[in-house]
């Protein structure tokens, strides 16, 4: 699936655009910084400027090596790539960063609560988890509840975690994480795209 979500357009550019603005606002030159599923680079690269350091991590090594390709037609002191999963990432250095970056994957991790955890230890104490994950729930029924178990059971999509908004807020919450920004960046129609900023305590 590398290629073809490599090639895919963004769907609401303007948003995408709204979030890295609002991301950037919440990264500095001394945060050491962690990205969860960070596909084939792109807000990686747009990012890492903002920090003194960035790891960006994903679970597919045809994602990465694509980052990696990126980055040398545009490469950054600050930047590093791995292939690791969302755990194994956050487990590796506990309480070393100041930042977690997670977009569009909390829904496709296998254990939410788990990967959550896994953030809040991963974080310094005060650390912030930034986030902008799809509630599925929110979507239309026939989408989360019959086009997606049907796309899984085909083989057409990954597991996806179905929930709202207040669910991965009491989520968050559950594993010490306080959420201190919620907010949505689309500009076309509903926007299930929940943009969450969580500091460990």
């Amino acid at each position: 699936m590398a290629p073809r979500y490599a090639a895919s357009a963004i769907a609401d550019t303007a948003g995408y655009e709204r979030t890295l603005a609002r991301v950037s606002t919440l990264l500095a030159p001394e945060h050491a910084a962690l990205e969860i599923g960070c596909g084939t680079g792109a807000s990686a690269l747009r990012l890492a400027s903002r920090c003194g350091r960035l790891l960006a991590t994903d679970s597919s090594p045809a994602m990465i090596a694509m980052a990696r390709q990126r980055w040398r037609a545009q490469p950054s002191a600050q930047l590093s790539f791995a292939v690791a999963d969302a755990q194994a990432a956050l487990q590796e250095n506990a309480g070393g960063y100041h930042r977690v970056l997670a977009f569009n994957v909390l829904h496709l991790v296998d254990d939410l609560d788990a990967v959550l955890s896994a953030a809040a230890r991963a974080l310094a104490p005060g650390g912030l988890l930034i986030s902008k994950t799809p509630c599925v729930r929110e979507m239309n029924l026939l989408v989360a509840r019959i086009a997606v178990p049907i796309a899984r059971m085909l083989g057409a999509a990954p597991p996806v975690q179905v929930f709202d908004e207040a669910q991965l807020l009491a989520g968050m919450r559950a594993t010490g994480l306080k959420p201190i920004i919620v907010e949505r960046h689309g500009t076309r129609r509903k926007d299930f795209r929940a943009f969450v900023v969580a500091r460990r305590a």
